[in-house]
């Protein structure tokens, strides 16, 4: 597991969260605390962030029979009905979305942290900066 913090001109500093891989290829993150963030969030409350965001992907990713007849209506019509209507999956990271603005807001911005959506970054890795704030060493 390589995660690392990654200083950028500016001042303010990143660290990237990286894909566990050892239970397959479906999206899940490593919720072990990098070296980098000790001292500016908690363990647990780090953990229970990770630990959450794995779940809405494992979500996002179940297959069940109304996603089966999402997929079958999808194909039936030439994928046009994706212009009017949402998938799951969609649904599922619009959740995701709102979530890390959630513990952004509650948790992560009151201590110079700010979590960056996986979606942003292809789902590779959870990219958390480290906000550069006056007074801050």
């Amino acid at each position: 597991m390589s995660q690392g913090l990654t200083s950028l001109q500016g001042g303010s500093n990143k660290v990237f969260i990286q894909r566990d891989y050892s239970e397959g290829t479906s999206v899940k993150f490593h919720t072990r605390l990098p070296s980098e963030l000790e001292g500016l969030v908690e363990r647990q409350v780090f953990e229970s962030t990770i630990n959450r965001l794995n779940e809405f992907f494992a979500e996002a990713e179940k297959g069940s029979c109304s996603t089966y007849c999402e997929g079958c209506i999808g194909c039936i019509t030439a994928y046009l009905v994706y212009m009017c209507s949402e998938t799951h999956y969609e649904k599922t990271l619009r959740k995701i979305s709102k979530f890390i603005a959630s513990q952004n807001e509650r948790i992560y911005n009151p201590k110079g942290l700010q979590v960056i959506d996986p979606t942003y970054r292809g789902l590779r890795v959870i990219e958390i900066s480290v906000l550069d704030r006056p007074g801050r060493t």
